[in-house]
């Protein structure tokens, strides 16, 4: 019993995967805002285009 709960408290397999999925996440969020921020950007050049081609 005494193996079985030294082992169960030295694995770190769950501790790797969460911090690899805050990572991903992370990288993620920086995706997101990233993108959203572009696309006001082209949105407002698109807008300048159409309206000077009115």
């Amino acid at each position: 019993m005494r193996r079985l709960i030294s082992r169960f408290i030295s694995a770190d397999d769950g501790a790797t995967a969460i911090e690899y999925a805050l990572i991903a996440a992370g990288i993620a969020l920086v995706i997101v805002t990233a993108v959203n921020s572009i696309g006001d950007k082209l949105n407002t050049s698109y807008t300048a285009v159409n309206n000077a081609l009115q």
